[in-house]
């Protein structure tokens, strides 16, 4: 079977959902699949001073951390992240540089990645968080699996090649409609991660 971790990261709930549908797709495709959250580093001050952070914290206090181990673990990984100043969230830079080790001893070499984002506007960093998360993946020599245009499904979302992205109004709902988007890019990344696993036997 093949595995694929899902890992976001989340203040409000956006990616969260990403994840979740990407989770529910994987498994569709017959993947084992792990729900992962990059822990929470901000302080207690700055996530107080956000209701709804607060309460998203709380809500998914119960969704195991994401570790070094769950990437070794892994074929094939989605990342669900927010952009921040059009770069990947500190909180995932961490956990991202925490991976020498693995990428040490090549145990990150040919894992297969995608990446899904979201931001405030339509053009508020989305491609280039994908980007910068993506050349993360490039050091660790693993293999890209980016939806492309390989669905008509991809347009109706607003048509990002590198990953589906979506923009967020200021009440918190998806402005562009990207579920189905992120279920065809999940089961992408399953087939693509299946081929890969077994051309290398």
């Amino acid at each position: 079977m093949t595995n694929i971790a899902v890992i976001y990261y989340s203040s409000t709930g956006t990616n969260y959902q990403l994840a979740q549908w990407a989770e529910e797709a994987a498994k569709e495709a017959g993947a084992e699949v792990k729900l992962l959250r990059v822990e929470e580093i901000a302080p207690e001050a700055a996530v107080s001073s956000n209701p709804a952070w607060k309460q998203h914290l709380e809500n998914t206090k119960d969704v195991p951390v994401a570790t070094t181990d769950d990437l070794e673990w892994a074929d094939g990984i989605i990342f669900s992240v927010p952009t921040r100043y059009g770069n990947v969230p500190g909180q995932v830079k961490q956990f991202l540089d925490s991976t020498g080790g693995l990428w040490a001893q090549g145990k990150l070499a040919n894992k297969v990645v995608s990446g899904m984002s979201s931001a405030a506007n339509p053009h508020g960093g989305q491609e280039q968080t994908i980007l910068a998360l993506y050349t993360t993946m490039m050091h660790w020599g693993a293999i890209l699996a980016a939806p492309g245009y390989t669905d008509p499904v991809l347009f109706a979302a607003g048509g990002n090649p590198y990953g589906t992205s979506v923009t967020v109004d200021q009440e918190g709902n998806m402005v562009e409609d990207v579920q189905a988007a992120v279920k065809h890019q999940a089961k992408r990344t399953v087939a693509v991660t299946e081929a890969v696993k077994n051309g290398l036997k």
